[in-house]
């Protein structure tokens, strides 16, 4: 933490930093560590490696059952209730691919900057799973993520920015540009607080169970299974 400002990394590049149960778990930890901390002004996501997060880990699926992937599932969408009503500002920065929970936890943020590079997409629906679906209506609402949520569709980084789910593009330096983004806001961390009370009304529990019903449906496995058949054709 630096001047107000905490970092924190998605760190397992080799995966693409996609989100095992571990994962999510400590990324959770750090973001609130960050919201405890009242020296904390501004709470910066990023990924290392070349991806901001490529999703749900997957590569132990066949490991998993129905039930212990709707937990890692009603943990993760803990983590985005976490992020979407924290009391300070947040920043995500991606690059490469942020698909899945990636683009999910991007689009929890305040100010959502992608790098050239970067590919959204949000591929839940493909087996099942409603997940950061009001939020992201809410954004940037429904014409908008109606071909993202429902058709599979995918945004590059100007057609994010133009839609609304991107705030900003980074085409220099990111560290020079969170270095200028990032300096303290005017509201203090009290008034922020109360600016997310006002504007965003708690529909933490509807979430929740909505992302629960969409989970528990049996077949969830041989749901994904399939998903993932499909890509590899």
């Amino acid at each position: 933490m630096s001047g107000g400002v905490a970092t924190a990394w998605m760190d397992r590049p080799e995966k693409g930093n996609a989100f095992s149960a571990a994962a999510v778990e400590a990324l959770s930890a750090s973001v609130a560590a960050a919201i405890a901390d009242p020296s904390v002004h501004t709470l910066v996501i990023r990924g290392r490696g070349r991806h901001f997060c490529t999703g749900f880990d997957l590569s132990d699926l066949g490991t998993e059952t129905d039930a212990s992937l709707r937990d890692r599932f009603v943990a993760l969408e803990k983590l985005l209730q976490l992020v979407w009503h924290a009391p300070v500002r947040t920043v995500a920065v991606a690059t490469g691919r942020a698909w899945g929970a990636g683009a999910d936890l991007f689009a929890s943020c305040d100010i959502r900057a992608c790098t050239g590079d970067t590919t959204l997409r949000f591929p839940g629906s493909a087996f099942g799973i409603v997940l950061g679906t009001r939020r992201l209506v809410e954004l940037i609402g429904w014409d908008r993520a109606r071909p993202l949520v429902s058709e599979g569709a995918t945004v590059d980084a100007a057609g994010a920015l133009a839609a609304g789910l991107a705030t900003d593009l980074v085409e220099g330096d990111v560290e020079a540009w969170l270095a200028a983004r990032c300096t303290p806001p005017v509201a203090d961390r009290a008034t922020l607080a109360q600016i997310r009370e006002a504007t965003r009304p708690d529909r933490r529990a509807e979430d929740l169970a909505s992302l629960d019903r969409s989970a528990s449906r049996p077949g969830l496995v041989s749901r994904i299974e399939t998903y993932r058949q499909g890509l590899r054709k």
